[in-house]
């Protein structure tokens, strides 16, 4: 049986060498296409997650589920060439958190059936999140002791579902939110989760597996979510410092088969993220940055068409704007509530909530208008290097044309790359 990426990147890690893996967390087609593709090219393992509110069992916002998930990855996978022992695929806190309004018991049920359908549909990486808080808990935070019991009741249901299915699927407790005194603060004032509660999270998980009936898969368990001190909002960026969270790396090396997971990485600086691989730190996730850079590449790409067409063009960003103000959900709880703020953070924000909307078919017609528009005219020189001038430079080097499609591509594998070296350092090619 071929070993699985998890059990030999926690090996890894243990023998000393600082080698990590990047999960992808998106559901955007071309950032997944993208992201095959870099696996292919650089012949690495490609690590693709989807959330509990991407893609469960109702079709989450995506509108798909588990298995329609999977089905989409592994084509884009086998055109792109990337082999099936070369993906792995990830459920993201898989818990209660799309039905956190319904009373707890309701939402543990629809949490179970979550959970089967993931690891019924050959998801191999599980991330058990109960932490979160349901309609009837207690205000505020949720006891450690609960969270873990609810997490053992899911790990038996996946344990179930992996045994119908004839797999063997690796675990990942835990959650990036430290618990109240449980947390330490950073030198620039983030909270870094401390090595006791990290201990704490451990024992607690490994008592609730052995209690659900399900000890062998607590064998199975190869990450606990932290936080080593990384956050982003729209105002401030919390960079890494290498070495702040040294002392769960420390802490880690007396748990030879697992490593941390650090969520929220996105926007980090490459050398920021290599130093956290470097401190055990081993599965780092992105997903809004990868979005954010096809946005900003779709923009630039507007701003250009805008020049060279004028009232012709196809205004998206306008069609994109719109589409976001007719259905607000999912960026109206989370921007300014002021209207000049509000309509800021649409286009720029860090949190990138406009990536609920490119499946929108009005922004679909209008992103393939572009780049119709784009094709036909051609992207004179001199505008490509004001609004793409990185990508400009490497299509004067003759890395690829300056087509619609190539250069959005490209903007998103800058992303992929800086992740790519930060993973492997110095081993890491440049393809």
């Amino acid at each position: 049986m071929t070993e699985h990426a998890l059990d030999r990147l926690a090996r890894d890690q243990h023998e000393g060498r600082a080698v990590g893996i990047t999960s992808v967390c998106s559901a955007h087609p071309v950032v997944l296409d993208e992201t095959v593709r870099h696996g292919a090219a650089g012949d690495h393992i490609v690590l693709i997650e989807a959330t509990c509110n991407q893609v469960n069992q109702d079709g989450g916002y995506t509108g798909l589920q588990p298995a329609d998930f999977r089905r989409q990855v592994e084509a884009l996978a086998s055109a792109r060439g990337l082999s099936a022992s070369q993906l792995v695929l990830g459920g993201d806190h898989l818990g209660p958190n799309p039905w956190k309004h319904l009373p707890a018991e309701t939402a543990m049920a629809k949490s179970e059936d979550l959970v089967h359908a993931f690891v019924s549909a050959g998801f191999s990486k599980i991330h058990l999140d109960t932490s979160i808080r349901c309609a009837d808990d207690p205000v505020g935070a949720l006891h450690p002791a609960l969270v873990a019991e609810r997490t053992g009741r899911l790990a038996a249901v996946a344990e179930r579902a992996a045994a119908e299915a004839g797999v063997d699927p690796r675990y990942v407790i835990g959650t990036e939110v430290p618990v109240p005194g449980g947390e330490s603060a950073g030198d620039h004032g983030i909270h870094v989760t401390t090595a006791e509660a990290v201990e704490e999270t451990i024992e607690l998980g490994e008592a609730a597996f052995n209690a659900a009936g399900v000890g062998d898969g607590w064998r199975r368990v190869r990450a606990v979510v932290a936080q080593p001190g990384v956050e982003f909002s729209d105002s401030e960026l919390f960079g890494y410092r290498p070495g702040q969270a040294a002392h769960l790396a420390r802490f880690m090396s007396a748990e030879p088969t697992m490593v941390l997971e650090a969520h929220s990485t996105d926007y980090q600086t490459p050398q920021a993220l290599r130093g956290l691989v470097e401190d055990r730190f081993a599965i780092l996730k992105v997903g809004p940055a990868l979005t954010f850079a096809y946005r900003e590449a779709v923009f630039a790409l507007s701003f250009i068409e805008d020049e060279l067409l004028g009232s012709a063009a196809s205004g998206v960003r306008e069609v994109l704007d719109r589409a976001m103000r007719d259905e607000p959900k999912y960026w109206q709880p989370f921007y300014p509530s002021d209207p000049e703020g509000a309509a800021y953070a649409r286009r720029y924000s860090r949190s990138d909530r406009s990536r609920y909307y490119w499946p929108v078919r009005s922004v679909q017609d209008a992103v393939q208008r572009m780049t119709s528009n784009l094709a036909g005219t051609g992207i004179p020189d001199e505008l490509l290097s004001q609004f793409l001038p990185v990508q400009s430079r490497c299509v004067a080097s003759e890395r690829f044309e300056a087509t619609p499609d190539a250069l959005m591509r490209d903007k998103v594998r800058e992303v992929l790359d800086a992740y790519r070296w930060a993973a492997h350092g110095d081993d890491s090619d440049d393809s």
